[in-house]
């Protein structure tokens, strides 16, 4: 997180003082409060840093080329998909490619590599069967969205999916490079799914914070796909067998508590395994 701020201090000429004010907020912050997840500490956080800088959507510029880039990779995938072996397949690798776009993790990235990597490697942890086959079972499925980009991907699968009754869920507000109702909309969402956000403005799901809709969109869902490394950290100790985890594992210490490498790609299911000490055991 520390990283993040500072290279936005250097991204908007942000004064000394103004960064040691920041800084000093950060450390009392941590220091005094109690937080159950890391998101909710970004939470906070990202709330001072707009009280104090007076900058309302920090990764505004970076949500736009993101959402751009992936448009043009979209037109260019569509028709692979389409025409794949097993499109589901496919497309379910593609999306989970799209979660390597995340400024809130890095600086940079490289979606083409990325892409070539999900397209040949073995999942670390592989429970996509299981959700080929729940997805047919399905009444209704929620989905919860995680970064801009990202967005567009996500759209391609549920497009090859083709299920009659998916509620897309965004962010409240601007958290880090996730999508919001806005992007959700420049991204022609609504045209495959019910769009809906989820009432807080951190870069995940935490559902004891979110709004009473979306708690009962929440409870009343069948199947519940989270994408993403920070929807994780706010569902990992939810033990619900309903929600299939979909992500890039982008730091070590998510890598060492799922017991796999950084850099890996999972579809995980916690429906007859146990977390804590891995995802073997």
């Amino acid at each position: 997180m520390l990283r993040s701020y500072h290279a936005l201090f250097n991204k908007f000429g942000i004064s000394p003082e103004v960064r040691k004010e920041f800084l000093n907020a950060f450390s009392s912050t941590v220091q005094t409060r109690r937080f159950e997840s890391t998101p909710e500490v970004q939470q906070v956080m990202n709330g001072i840093f707009r009280s104090i800088t007076g900058i309302n959507d920090a990764f505004a510029t970076e949500k736009a080329e993101s959402n751009r880039i992936a448009e043009l990779l979209y037109s260019e995938w569509k028709p692979r998909i389409v025409n794949a072996e097993d499109p589901f397949t496919a497309a379910l690798r593609l999306s989970i490619a799209g979660n390597i776009m995340d400024y809130g993790a890095a600086e940079s990235f490289d979606i083409h590599k990325t892409i070539e990597r999900v397209m040949r490697e073995p999942f670390a942890a592989d429970y996509s069967e299981r959700l080929r086959h729940d997805l047919r079972k399905a009444v209704s499925v929620l989905y919860l969205g995680d970064n801009c980009g990202e967005i567009v991907f996500d759209r391609l699968f549920l497009e090859t999916i083709g299920h009659p009754n998916v509620t897309y869920a965004v962010r409240g507000g601007p958290a880090l490079n996730d999508a919001t109702l806005k992007e959700a909309a420049e991204t022609g969402m609504h045209r495959v799914a019910n769009v809906v956000h989820n009432g807080y403005d951190a870069p995940s799901t935490v559902i004891k914070k979110s709004a009473r809709a979306f708690q009962e969109a929440f409870r009343s869902a069948d199947l519940i796909i989270s994408k993403g490394q920070g929807n994780l950290e706010g569902l990992i100790n939810e033990r619900d067998p309903r929600i299939y985890f979909l992500l890039m594992v982008k730091c070590d210490v998510m890598a060492e508590k799922l017991d796999v490498k950084k850099g890996s790609f999972i579809v995980y299911n916690q429906g007859d395994t146990e977390l804590n000490n891995g995802l073997y055991r």
